[in-house]
């Protein structure tokens, strides 16, 4: 039996159903609704909250192996501290029910974000440590804190092993995390930055999620990346697959600062979370590149898909999902 946390999410969803495909026994945690996800009548659901220790333990009741993906993906200023919260504390609670469980192994998803991605001089591996000076968000603290979570439960006995995704691209709820790069290209946003990150197919995490579960791996993280790209080629990109205009309109440092600072006073008067933040727009601004070669040398057999090939399927998907015209 394998539990999965997060099974809502773009990776858990993906996850899921990879498992269901090979016909593996599936767990999964839901809050009040059973996410709508391809095969969800075949999975095993417990209604419950990663912040509830006493629910994951009973979802974890006859478990072998636990693919930790739940998280609170936000670079808004006003869910810092709920992020902050459940990225952490809901990690601590699965790693401490995995021990009381004697689960045998757990892979987690955390995120390049950990490993303070503001790194313009040199590219980014798994030696890279966070610290406040190479991270612009909450985001990667929550993660890094996630993480030191994890590396306490290996102390402690467990077997684990984390990914360390780059930017994920799917089909999924486009209203929320990575996918909203879909939404915003669909909307003909007209905007581009200079700045490059490393992107990923979220069936490439799923596949290398599941290798490293059934490796004797334990003890190791690894970034998933398929290739650096800049922001504007990735965006170019999935506009031509949705027979949208390019983006046009170069966002300089000045403009973005500009920006965000207007959309931080629109949220506060609306409510709402700003379509872009400081964190957001220092991000798009860095070239970044990420070194994936530890996992290609760990798994010398593995392929990525290539981003091309990704966008194409997502927004595919995407146009049935969505009902697009």
């Amino acid at each position: 039996m394998i539990f999965v946390t997060g099974a809502s999410g773009l990776v858990g969803a993906h996850l899921i159903k990879s498992l269901l495909e090979k016909n593996e026994l599936v767990t999964a945690l839901y809050r009040s609704v059973v996410p709508n996800i391809q095969g969800a009548e075949k999975v095993k659901w417990v209604q419950g909250d990663i912040l509830d220790i006493e629910s994951l333990e009973n979802a974890m009741e006859g478990v072998a192996q636990v693919y930790h993906c739940a998280a609170i993906v936000s670079f808004a200023p006003g869910q810092a501290a709920a992020m902050l919260h459940a990225n952490q504390e809901g990690t601590a609670n699965v790693v401490n029910a995995c021990l009381t469980k004697n689960i045998q192994k757990l892979v987690y998803v955390s995120s390049v974000a950990a490993l303070g991605r503001i790194r313009e001089n040199a590219p980014v591996d798994e030696a890279a440590n966070w610290t406040p000076e190479t991270s612009n968000s909450v985001y990667g603290k929550s993660k890094y804190l996630a993480e030191m979570e994890v590396w306490r439960g290996m102390g402690e006995g467990l077997n684990v092993a984390i990914v360390n995704p780059v930017i994920i691209l799917g089909a999924g709820d486009w209203n929320k995390g990575s996918s909203e790069i879909f939404k915003s290209a669909y909307n003909a946003f007209p905007w581009y930055t200079e700045g490059v990150s490393g992107f990923v197919d979220v069936m490439d995490v799923v596949d290398t999620m599941q290798l490293l579960m059934q490796s004797k791996i334990t003890g190791e993280r690894y970034i998933i990346s398929a290739e650096n790209v800049q922001y504007k080629k990735v965006f170019t990109q999935i506009a031509a697959a949705f027979n949208k205009p390019a983006p046009h309109k170069k966002v300089t440092p000045f403009l973005a600062a500009i920006v965000w600072r207007l959309e931080a006073l629109k949220g506060i008067f609306t409510g709402k979370n700003p379509l872009l933040t400081k964190e957001t727009a220092a991000t798009a601004q860095a070239v970044v590149h990420f070194d994936n070669s530890k996992f290609l040398k760990a798994f010398p057999a593995f392929k990525y898909r290539t981003i091309e090939n990704t966008i194409e399927r997502a927004c595919a998907e995407l146009k049935v999902l969505h009902k697009l015209a």
